[in-house]
């Protein structure tokens, strides 16, 4: 079998994802490689069939993506008007939980998906796990950044600050830090998840318990599987 390179597949994924665009749709798009192929495909599938969408992006750097390809941005306050939300993810478990967060714009993500009608996600096949056990992003006010530390390592977790190449801290486009948390295998994820939102200090966390409406799984045969979760 013959492998097909990882953008090769991330593109059909992203063709394969505009059946679900229509005229005067406002799509929420989350951030990341995956994201960035879509914008590019919804921009041609728009000229193509003369229709208008407006794009809410959850960072500057889809955000940027998108006014290259000449998509037009809408406000924010349209945010709970949200037809389509598209978006990737780092891991998937066999549940539809995912860990996303490793571009660092988990909180916007979040609220454009819990504020969205439908919720499309695009991913390789190696994102998908049995059970979640990737590093968790969560975003912490700097100002609690100790105390957080301390309150994760109480409750399992084993976290590192997230820092640039020059080892200065990366801050989100919120003011934000992020700790990126080793929980190791995460068996019930929507508990862990009510327990780091307990700790004061939190602002949100990457593990996502979101509905998703339809998953396009990429294959490293060049498929693509559309899942529809219960």
């Amino acid at each position: 079998m013959v492998e097909v390179k990882s953008e090769e597949i991330l593109d059909k994924m992203a063709e394969e994802a505009l059946e679900n665009v229509e005229d005067n749709m406002i799509i929420g798009l989350g951030s990341g490689f995956a994201v960035s192929r879509f914008v590019d495909a919804l921009s041609r599938y728009i000229k193509k069939n003369k229709i208008k969408v407006l794009v809410i992006p959850s960072s500057l750097q889809i955000q940027i993506f998108a006014e290259r390809a000449g998509l037009e941005i809408a406000q924010p306050n349209l945010i709970p008007l949200i037809d389509l939300v598209v978006d990737g993810l780092d891991q998937i478990d066999k549940s539809f939980n995912m860990i996303k967060g490793g571009g660092g714009a988990l909180l916007r993500e979040k609220v454009l998906m819990r504020a969205s009608k439908k919720v499309v996600i695009l991913a390789n096949e190696d994102k998908f796990v049995e059970i979640l056990n990737r590093k968790v992003p969560i975003e912490v006010l700097p100002f609690a950044r100790n105390f957080v530390s301390k309150e994760l390592e109480k409750i399992g977790g084993k976290p590192e600050l997230r820092v640039l190449k020059k080892g200065y801290p990366l801050f989100t486009e919120n003011g934000n830090i992020i700790l990126d948390t080793d929980f190791g295998l995460i068996k019930d994820p929507p508990f862990l998840l009510s327990k780091i939102k307990e700790i004061p200090g939190v602002v949100e966390a990457g593990i996502f318990t979101e509905r998703i409406n339809i998953v396009y799984k990429g294959c490293k045969d060049g498929t693509v599987k559309k899942i529809t979760p219960k």
